[in-house]
């Protein structure tokens, strides 16, 4: 079996049946693992697994091929999890349950130095198919600028010197001087979380204000740089359609986003337990396969007025759902099968 994923050059097969294949270097670089997936237009295709053990360069396939009406709906992208953890003290930051049996909790910790190296060079050498790798899925990507083993000056020139895949970055940091001086611009997609800023203020503690991290994403789109944001969670407080409504149009006086990701409040049960701040649990009034949830009619009403407003006043609909139901893509018209969320191309 040939797959065109792996460069073949370089790489050998050491192992093969009907729908996974591993892959090695004959010096005994890390292992690549290529598995058969269900993608979300119904069709099967081959996609990296893993590299080695996984914990470096793993695929994220927790959501299965939707078939029922409150199926999650998340595309299969690749994480780099180089590092773990967060300095910023969100209240309901599902890290506090990801890490709970860790003594520090979610307090960042870096992975080893040399397997970072090592598995993520393998990965920019053998797989020849463009790939986004999404750095910001367990850590704050931005997490150790300027305070040890940065982001910017160890990962980031990885992809340098290659034109091939692309690094994504997910952060609520500011901190983005190592960014900007590293001429990654062609390498590296940036990508910001922000929330209304009445919600920001009282939830996100410890992190930059919401006009602090649009102002650091205006900046990098100036230079060059793919810039997306993920609006997330929102939350049904009280006036949240103007509160949410004065967060679009702050963003869209400062720049226009290359892709806008919305997403609502959630909290897997390990959450909720590990939550020193539990006053946004009382917004979630539905259960589901992936935690709680805000109601449907509610998440319904919040989603539909910011596409609107976004369509009308903007003409902007270059938009996804985060980790939302097949039923609720249904609910406002959208095609989840043609989806551009923040974590893939």
């Amino acid at each position: 079996m040939s797959i065109s994923w792996i460069n073949h050059n370089k790489y050998v097969v050491i192992e093969n049946d009907s729908s996974n294949v591993r892959y090695k270097l004959a010096s005994g670089s890390p292992v690549i693992s290529i598995k058969k997936y269900k993608q979300l237009n119904g069709r099967y295709k081959y996609k990296v697994e893993r590299v080695g053990d996984g914990s470096i360069i793993k695929i994220f396939d927790r959501t299965p091929f939707p078939e029922n009406k409150k199926d999650v709906i998340c595309p299969h992208f690749v994480e780099l999890k180089w590092a773990n953890g967060c300095n910023f003290n969100c209240a309901w930051c599902y890290l506090n349950g990801t890490f709970r049996f860790r003594p520090m909790g979610k307090c960042p910790y870096l992975k080893d130095k040399k397997k970072i190296l090592e598995h993520t060079n393998a990965f920019i050498d053998g797989v020849k198919i463009p790939t986004i790798l999404n750095s910001g899925e367990l850590a704050d990507s931005l997490v150790f600028e300027g305070n040890g083993f940065s982001f910017s000056s160890n990962v980031v020139p990885l992809f340098k010197k290659q034109t091939k895949h692309k690094l994504l970055f997910l952060t609520k940091s500011i901190n983005i001087n190592g960014i900007l001086n590293s001429g990654s611009k062609k390498q590296t997609i940036a990508s910001f979380t922000v929330n209304a800023f009445n919600v920001s203020e009282r939830w996100e503690r410890g992190s930059p204000n919401p006009m602090q991290r649009i102002s650091a994403a205006s900046k990098l789109s100036d230079e060059g740089y793919e810039t997306r944001l993920r609006i997330d969670p929102l939350v049904p407080i009280k006036n949240w359609k103007e509160r949410y409504i004065e967060l679009i149009d702050y963003i869209f006086n400062n720049f226009t986003p290359e892709r806008i990701t919305l997403g609502s409040l959630r909290g897997l049960q390990s959450t909720i337990n590990n939550s020193k701040d539990t006053s946004w649990v009382k917004y979630l009034d539905e259960n589901s396969n992936w935690g709680k949830k805000i109601s449907i009619q509610k998440r319904y009403n919040m989603y539909k007025a910011i596409i609107d407003y976004l369509e009308k006043e903007y003409k902007y609909s270059n938009l996804g759902l985060c980790k939302e139901t097949k039923e609720m893509w249904d609910m406002i018209g959208k095609d989840y099968r043609k989806i551009k969320c923040n974590c893939i191309n």
